[in-house]
């Protein structure tokens, strides 16, 4: 029997940019992941009140713009196929059961070590996540920083593991706006992904 190391990498992505891919090129090196799968929410309960997000359909689309030139990282449609609101610990569950049917009738079976890549803040209110008490039992946590500016304590009981990285200042809300008056995109977002959020007229157009 092996086991396969997977990164959970969610969020809203709207849209990827060069601080998501840093985060997740980095977690694998560095927890020797064998694959990071970026989780697209299919409604994002936390943000979509202050935010509405775009299209679910379209943000996957922006993600395997982003992930497509990079080995190990792969978009993930999961939460939007599932419907409803997005909670990691649906998303663990039926990431087991979709792992474990993949095996069936072959000849060695592979067991999964799900890690959760998060950043701090959201490592500090784990806790208060849907079904915290369950998914503390089914994953490892991945808490990503700098040491130093990190200083909210992250609840006991959560198998952690800590990651720094280089972390870029990047607003999604600013970014949206550079979409909208045209200030410069370059390298920030890869050019493919500009061009699906282009053709399906997300964020403005200031071209």
């Amino acid at each position: 029997m092996s086991t396969a190391r997977l990164g959970i990498f969610g969020g809203t992505f709207d849209p990827p940019h060069l601080g998501h891919l840093v985060v997740a090129t980095h977690a694998r090196r560095l927890l020797g992941l064998d694959r990071v799968l970026w989780v697209v929410a299919n409604d994002p309960w936390q943000k979509s009140i202050d935010h509405p997000p775009s299209p679910a359909a379209v943000r996957l689309a922006m993600v395997r713009a982003a992930v497509e030139p990079f080995e190990g990282q792969d978009a993930c449609g999961i939460e939007i196929e599932r419907g409803g609101a997005s909670y990691t610990v649906d998303t663990v569950r039926e990431l087991a059961v979709r792992l474990a049917e993949a095996d069936s009738g072959t000849d060695s079976a592979t067991t999964a070590d799900l890690v959760v890549v998060l950043g701090h803040d959201a490592a500090a209110s784990l806790d208060t996540w849907h079904g915290a008490d369950e998914l503390r039992g089914l994953v490892r946590i991945a808490v990503v920083g700098r040491p130093g500016f990190d200083d909210r304590p992250i609840p006991s009981g959560w198998n952690i593991e800590r990651v720094e990285v280089p972390m870029l200042e990047l607003s999604s809300t600013d970014l949206r706006a550079r979409f909208g008056d045209g200030r410069p995109l370059d390298v920030i977002v890869q050019p493919p992904v500009v061009a699906v959020a282009r053709a399906h007229g997300l964020y403005g157009d200031g071209r």
